[in-house]
């Protein structure tokens, strides 16, 4: 599926709106994440570029639905395959949304959305090598 439609308006300043892959639901999100440790694209959107300081409430609802729900469905099979492929796109997707953090100094409502996909790691093994290296692949392409 191409979209090439835009979430929201752009913010004041003349930035770009946050791009419609970034709402997509969870499932989209899920089955895209079945490209990690590869680099993850909705549409042409990494998942990085859906943390935004600039995004509204509205966007950032629907971005929050679209992550926290795949990274809540991943959570599961990763706790009880610590070294699966859930474990390692878990990984990916966390790595991910850290990335977008980082890049776009986030706080606040950013920073919760980033705390809230980490806590599905809580229950996976602290040891996985495949959520290590989803983690890496997600910083660095996510």
């Amino acid at each position: 599926m191409i979209v090439t439609a835009a979430i929201g308006c752009a913010p004041e300043g003349g930035d770009e709106p946050l791009p419609l892959a970034c709402g997509v639901g969870p499932e989209t999100v899920r089955d895209a994440l079945g490209a990690a440790p590869r680099p993850v694209r909705i549409d042409g959107t990494p998942l990085s570029a859906c943390l935004d300081p600039a995004t509204d409430g509205t966007d950032l609802q629907a971005v929050g639905t679209s992550l926290v729900g795949a990274a809540s469905e991943l959570a599961g099979s990763a706790a009880r395959r610590p070294e699966g492929e859930a474990a390692m796109r878990l990984g990916y997707l966390v790595g991910a949304v850290q990335r977008g953090a980082g890049r776009a100094n986030a706080q606040g409502i950013n920073s919760e959305l980033v705390r809230r996909i980490e806590q599905e790691l809580a229950l996976v093994d602290p040891g996985s090598r495949a959520v290590r290296e989803g983690l890496r692949a997600g910083r660095s392409t996510g």
